[in-house]
């Protein structure tokens, strides 16, 4: 008996509906996955995963479906809409893909990652984003934060490979006490380099650069799928397509390349720990 489809929410958001759509224009036409796979020329697997909105679809697909279908550029409008819009989802889909995630790079230029912090920054850098939250609320937040770093803690977990990229500023720029903040370095002296972990420091030295004012996180998933997760102040993109993530995967692979080694990044990160106020 073959598998039922999973049922679609195309009142979520426009990535939905474009899957929705896509979906209900085949069925219409009579079209297996299959077969929709050999006209548009993208393979089945990836365009179920388009239809569910468990990925987005690439630029060029929308055209081809509204040739496939006859469909006068509906897609292509979807796509747009899909394309700029901030999904309420779209964290909560970054988590999921993270969890599930071999092999993870990040560049973070202003605060140390999340699968890193300390508890004691983590609550400071909580309490600095929105000083009115309750003291509930911020334990909250730190307990989910702290109950992440599994991925990085637990041999079970699929992640096998962590790299990461910090400008210096992350070093710089204090969260908490001066004890507290001695206590975050130590804790990525640690994480420096070990058998799944890997940190370099990109210095004020090197100058500007194409990441520079936000954060990037690199995913690759068990299936082979490349994901990357940009985020700024108060938001976050997520980019599926492969024109988008591989431009953002040479950004970082040079910012690997001209950082600074493992050993000479520990020892920055002890002069930094020794800059500090006593």
């Amino acid at each position: 008996m073959p598998a039922r489809p999973r049922e679609l929410t195309p009142d979520r958001s426009s990535r939905h509906l474009f899957g929705a759509k896509m979906r209900a224009h085949r069925e219409r036409a009579g079209l297996s996955l299959e077969a929709l796979s050999e006209v548009v020329n993208i393979s089945r697997s990836h365009l179920s995963r388009i239809e569910t909105a468990d990925s987005m679809p690439p630029p060029d697909l929308a055209a081809r479906l509204d040739a496939a279908f006859g469909t006068d550029g509906i897609f292509e409008e979807l796509y747009r809409l899909a394309s700029k819009e901030i999904h309420p989802d779209q964290f909560q889909r970054r988590m999921d893909l993270e969890s599930r995630a071999q092999v993870i790079g990040e560049y973070s230029g202003q605060i140390v990652p999340g699968l890193m912090q300390t508890p004691e920054y983590a609550r400071a850098q909580f309490r600095e984003a929105n000083p009115w939250a309750s003291e509930d609320r911020i334990e909250e937040l730190v307990t989910a934060r702290l109950s992440h770093q599994a991925l990085l803690e637990s041999t079970a977990a699929a992640l096998k490979d962590y790299s990461a990229v910090l400008d210096e500023a992350v070093l710089r720029r204090g969260f908490g006490s001066p004890v507290e903040m001695r206590a975050q370095l130590s804790r990525l002296l640690k994480l420096t380099l070990t058998q799944r972990t890997m940190v370099q420091v990109l210095p004020f030295s090197y100058g500007g650069h194409a990441l520079v004012g936000g954060s990037l996180t690199l995913m690759t998933l068990g299936d082979g799928r490349r994901v990357a997760y940009e985020e700024s102040i108060t938001t976050g993109t997520l980019m599926e397509d492969l024109e988008s993530v591989t431009d953002r995967e040479r950004a970082y692979d040079l910012l690997r390349v001209s950082a600074l080694s493992p050993r000479d990044s520990a020892a920055f990160i002890k002069s930094a720990m020794e800059a500090l106020p006593t």
